[in-house]
């Protein structure tokens, strides 16, 4: 069997190409991910038999901390690692082909916000910056390297020097992204106000220990009054996603053509919830073709007709960890 390629993957443009391509991409890592396959021999499937995307076993995530997730014999050009407190096990994703995830984070920041070229790109991303492995990082340093602002860049605990950089690009009317850590966000807005209403903040979530985890709705209220802005932008996004979904601020995520949420029954994860139910997070991520592309996540959410979804919070007792995941009501 053919796998499919970049070219099929990135111009998915309907609902049928997608699951069509999901079962080629699927009965392909079926036979060649060792521990894919032994997962889906012990709940007795055979891969034959999936005619739909409803039906095909979802991988817990928790199997990045424990076993090399790999559907190819290509060498490992990096291995991306989560981020986590002292003492846990982290998740990581061995990754043999880099330009399934640029290709992926590119296209889908292009396909929100446009041609990356416009933008200063300013990343606050200290928790991350002072540890190895992080795909965020990754995707930052590029998105910083691809911009043509010269100003664009990283900042640690700067924040005094960030601030003088946000009123350079007020005072020029330069489109800029400011890429934060939660904590880190928080932390400088309660040294500096700034009102700059253009100004496009995306949190990716995570108090990394730092602060207690908060409301969205309230974290986001506070965020958008220390700068100025009308709304908080998100990321989702984890290790174990080679693709990232968006939210231009209203608690909905957008994904790109290749990348698909469902929701699980918590009771049993082998049913899939009708759109508009609560139930855990699965992803069908088609960047992920050399690894696993269909991820059970710890996360609660809904989805909805339009495919948007909105995460809802933890499952009790999950890791914290830093792929965006905020307390709610």
């Amino acid at each position: 069997m053919n796998i499919p390629g970049k070219q099929e993957i990135f111009a998915i443009s309907s609902d049928d190409e997608f699951n069509a391509l999901a079962l080629k991409v699927f009965r392909h890592q079926a036979a060649n991910c060792s521990v894919y396959q032994e997962f889906i021999n012990n709940l007795r499937i055979d891969p034959n038999k999936v005619g739909s995307i409803r039906e095909i076993p979802f991988l817990p995530i928790s199997f990045f901390k424990s076993h090399t997730i790999l559907s190819t014999k290509e060498p490992v050009q990096v291995v991306f690692s989560s981020s986590g407190t002292t003492g846990m096990i982290n998740s990581q994703h061995a990754v043999s082909d880099l330009d399934w995830y640029e290709q992926s984070f590119r296209r889908t920041f292009d396909l929100f916000y446009g041609n990356i070229k416009d933008y200063c790109v300013l990343a606050l991303l200290p928790s991350y910056l002072e540890r190895e492995g992080s795909s965020l990082i990754y995707m930052a340093g590029d998105l910083v390297k691809n911009s043509s602002n010269t100003a664009s860049g990283f900042y640690l605990y700067e924040y005094k020097e960030l601030f003088d950089q946000l009123n350079k690009q007020l005072a020029t009317n330069t489109p800029t992204l400011l890429l934060g850590v939660t904590f880190a966000l928080l932390d400088f807005i309660e040294e500096f106000k700034i009102d700059f209403p253009n100004l496009i903040v995306m949190e990716t979530g995570g108090m990394k220990g730092r602060r207690k985890e908060m409301i969205r709705e309230d974290l986001h209220q506070k965020l958008c009054a220390g700068f100025g802005v009308k709304s908080i932008h998100s990321e989702y996004g984890m290790t174990e996603m080679l693709s990232q979904a968006y939210s231009p601020g209203n608690g909905l995520f957008y994904t790109p053509p290749w990348l698909k949420i469902l929701t699980r029954d918590t009771n049993d994860p082998m049913t899939i919830l009708e759109n508009n139910q609560t139930g855990g997070i699965n992803v069908i991520d088609l960047a992920n073709v050399n690894s696993c592309a269909f991820l059970a996540t710890q996360d609660l959410g809904r989805v909805y007709g339009d495919g948007s979804f909105e995460v809802l919070g933890r499952f009790d007792n999950s890791d914290i960890r830093g792929c965006n995941l905020l307390v709610v009501d």
